[in-house]
């Protein structure tokens, strides 16, 4: 059972790094405080550097098609390129679905590693009609 004692935003405490999921190499997305907080594995722990040129990270929530229509999230950080880095995760690698009346801005994205908060960046919400999304953002 995967564990995460918070301070607001902040992960004070959690076994994530030491899991099962972590060591298949497995990300993971835990919301509180107005945070969406991205626990990275040790084996991603270097997907940072493609992670740090963006300005924010949409985060798309749709069926993914190619996973049996599972419901997914797709977090694209947002860098202004054609080929900005990009994460797809299934319901079971997050600890809540936002409903779709919270569509917009207004929380942070943060990824954290074994070492602690690596990044902050504005986040983006959405639902979408099927993940991968890959859209820009637009106002809709």
């Amino acid at each position: 059972m995967l564990t995460i004692k918070n301070a607001g935003q902040r992960i004070v405490e959690t076994n994530y790094w030491d899991s099962e999921h972590a060591r298949r190499g497995y990300c993971y997305l835990s919301w509180n405080a107005g945070a969406a907080r991205l626990l990275l594995p040790d084996a991603l722990k270097g997907e940072l550097r493609e992670m740090n040129g963006a300005h924010c990270v949409i985060v798309s929530r749709g069926p993914w098609h190619e996973q049996g229509g599972r419901e997914a999230l797709e977090l694209l950080f947002e860098d202004g390129s054609d080929n900005p880095y990009c994460l797809h995760l299934v319901a079971e690698q997050t600890d809540r679905l936002l409903p779709e009346d919270n569509q917009g801005g207004g929380f942070v994205i943060t990824v954290w590693t074994r070492g602690g908060e690596k990044l902050r960046l504005p986040g983006k919400y959405r639902t979408v009609a099927a993940v991968p999304c890959l859209d820009p953002w637009s106002v809709q």
